[in-house]
Formats: C-alpha cells, sequence, structure tokens
C-alpha cells in the first residue's frame, strides 16, 4: 500500500468497515427466517348474548320460507327486434301446495319464471296471480320440493312505530341477505296503478335495495308482517326509507289470487274523469265520467259528466262523511268500507249537494 494515496487509504478503510458491518448484521437476519412462526391461539368467548341468539335463531327458522326469483323478459330493442332480458327478486312460500308470494312488478312481462328455496336447484314456476293494483303476485312451483316450509304469518294490525323489524331478500343478486331495521311510520300510502294507491304501507329503515321486491318483513317472532315494495331514494339503494305491504291487506289478497287469478277490487260502477284533467279546471272531488249499466252507481242515480255539451254531473266530495278530493283517496275510502258493505257518499251536483247510499262492489264483476 506504500504507492497508495491517503484519500484512497481511508475509502478503503470505510469499504471495510461497512462489509464488516453488513456482514455482521446479516448472518442474525438469515437465521430469523429458519425459526418457525406458530399461528396465534384463538381466543374463547362464551355463548352468544341473547338478542344475538334471537336474531340468528330467527333467520335460521325463516330462511327456509325464502325464495330467489329470477325471471326471464322479452325487452323490444326496435320495432322489429326484441331480445331476452333478466330479472330477480324475492319471494316466500305461502303455503304447502307451492305458492310462493311476490311482487307484481317482479313478475311483470316475464314469459319465464325460476324460484330458488335455500340451496336447491332453482324450479320452474307458473304465474297464477297478479294484482297490480297492490303489487302483489302468486307464482306456483312446477315440482315440489322436500320439506316445503310456508313462512308463519303475523298481523299488521297492531304494529307499533319503534319496534324492531327484520327484512330477508336478495339485493343486487345476494342471497339471502338479513337486515334489521324499526318501524319508522305507519299508514303511508303507495300508489300503484290506475290512481290507486295501497294504503296502510309500513315504513321501515331496514336496509332494502334492488332484489328486496317481494321479500318478508318479519317482526322479532319471525312472522311476516309485510312484503318489502319499493325504497324511496335518489340513487336507487337504500336510503333508509322502504316500503311494505301490510301482512292483513296480504291475506286478504292472496288467498283471491290462488283461487281466482286476480284481487276484488272494491268500487261502485264509475269511471272517474283523469285527475289531471279535474286538477286543472280546479275541482275538489271525484267527476263522474261514466256510469256502468247495472252497477250500484246506477241504481243510485249517480249522473256523469255530458259528453256532448261538457256540463259536470255529480262530483263525489266524501264518503262516510271523510272528504275526498282525489280519485286515489276516494278508492282508499272504499277500501275501509269493504266489499258488500253500504258507503254513504256526499254528492255534490252546482251548487246542490245530497247523500246517497250504496252498496261497495267488486267492479272486477263488471268488467
Amino acid at each position: 500500500m506504500s504507492g497508495q494515496t491517503l484519500s484512497q487509504k481511508i475509502w478503503l478503510s470505510l469499504v471495510s468497515i461497512v462489509l464488516a458491518i453488513g456482514l455482521g448484521f446479516t448472518a442474525p437476519l438469515l437465521s430469523s427466517r429458519d425459526t418457525k412462526i406458530e399461528p396465534r391461539g384463538i381466543t374463547p368467548r362464551g355463548p352468544l348474548q341473547a338478542h344475538e341468539q334471537s336474531i340468528v335463531n330467527l333467520f335460521e327458522t325463516a330462511a327456509p320460507s325464502v325464495a330467489y326469483l329470477t325471471t326471464e323478459i322479452v325487452q323490444q330493442t326496435s320495432w322489429s327486434a326484441a331480445e331476452i332480458g333478466q330479472g330477480a327478486g324475492t319471494g316466500f312460500v305461502w303455503d304447502l301446495a307451492g305458492h310462493i308470494v311476490t311482487n307484481h312488478h317482479v313478475v311483470e312481462g316475464a314469459r319465464r319464471v325460476f324460484v330458488q328455496l335455500d340451496a336447491g336447484q332453482p324450479i320452474a314456476a307458473t304465474v297464477v296471480g297478479r294484482a297490480p293494483e297492490y303489487d302483489l303476485a302468486v307464482v306456483k312451483l312446477t315440482s315440489l320440493p322436500a320439506n316445503l316450509k310456508p313462512i308463519p304469518l303475523g298481523s299488521s294490525r297492531d304494529l307499533k312505530i319503534g319496534q324492531t323489524v327484520y327484512a330477508i331478500g336478495n339485493p343486487f343478486g345476494l342471497s339471502r341477505t338479513l337486515t334489521q331495521g324499526l318501524v319508522s311510520a305507519l299508514d303511508r300510502e303507495l300508489p300503484t296503478t290506475d290512481y290507486r294507491e295501497v294504503a296502510g304501507v309500513i315504513q321501515t329503515d331496514a336496509a332494502i335495495n334492488p332484489g328486496n321486491s317481494g321479500g318478508p318483513l318479519l317482526d322479532s317472532a319471525g312472522r311476516l308482517v309485510g312484503v318489502n315494495t319499493a325504497i324511496r331514494s335518489s340513487s336507487g339503494s337504500s336510503a333508509g326509507i322502504g316500503f311494505a305491504i301490510p301482512a292483513d291487506l296480504v291475506n286478504r289478497v292472496v288467498p283471491s289470487l290462488i283461487a281466482r287469478g286476480r284481487a276484488p277490487l272494491p268500487g261502485i260502477g264509475i269511471n272517474p274523469v283523469r285527475p289531471d284533467v279535474v286538477a286543472r279546471a280546479g275541482i275538489s272531488g271525484v267527476v263522474i265520467g261514466q256510469v256502468g249499466r247495472r252497477t250500484p252507481a246506477a241504481q243510485a242515480g249517480l249522473i256523469p259528466l255530458d259528453p256532448n255539451t261538457g256540463r259536470l254531473g255529480d262530483v263525489i266530495v266524501a264518503v262516510n262523511g271523510r272528504r275526498v278530493e282525489t280519485v286515489s283517496s276516494f278508492v282508499a275510502e272504499l277500501e275501509k268500507v269493504g266489499i258488500d258493505n253500504i258507503a254513504e257518499l256526499t254528492v255534490q251536483n252546482g251548487k246542490t249537494e245530497r247523500k246517497v247510499r250504496l252498496k261497495v262492489v267488486d267492479v272486477g264483476t263488471f268488467s
């Protein structure tokens, strides 16, 4: 090293120190990789809390009664072409005959319907009854699986705001999903078709999303208290405001759908003038456009609008003393009266007002 400069000697010394340090640290690191690392032990826990176990039991009891529905729908893509689309929703077992209850909008327009129960294979089903006015439908399995389990039926009449409810469904195709919430409000109204509204609708904050439609809303005893049907959300996903058709209405409509394929519709045999036309004219009430022959309205002498002169006839403004300002509120009052019962109508014609008593009937029998 006699020929090395001072700077070279210093540099070589530093390199030697770095190598020594590096070798000194390398040996322990290499040896640590040979040490076997065992998984951590599991900390034992006690039994589930009582409220947790009750929810687990509720789901395990109710889930086998909940169905996953898929549909095939013909979608028109142009005036000369169409393609097959798919839909999905939820339903539940109604009886041992294989009737499955769901929403009407789940099977609307479907050419084929398949039902999957629990972990079984999809079973073809046929639509046996529809009630678009209540957004309810019934399909029947073409073959019955073993251990078919109808869902326990409860009542919506004694529900209280604040009590706990549970929804089971297939949101976004994720089958057998359980959510929990409260009864947020009661006696909501849900628009359906032909100016009709479902009265007594249950509002809940249990998460309901696309795919939950037609699924059960259960009370803490695991009984059906409603059929989940809609959400109110700007995004289309749960915003904590969901709606369910009350079980008491379901229990009235479903047997009729099974027996006759349709639901009874309370009415008196009139065709009202379109609500938007009435609203533009500044009229409050139900303007009678036509009166059907041999109907209770005809027998009571109700007078329709004159189509030739445009002169107003009778305007219904109250049912049993309760004001009705729209067709939907009129229909809701007739629902309360019920088929085969007598309603007292308050009718205005010009400046005169009179009371008319007539029978509420199933207007489907006149079509």
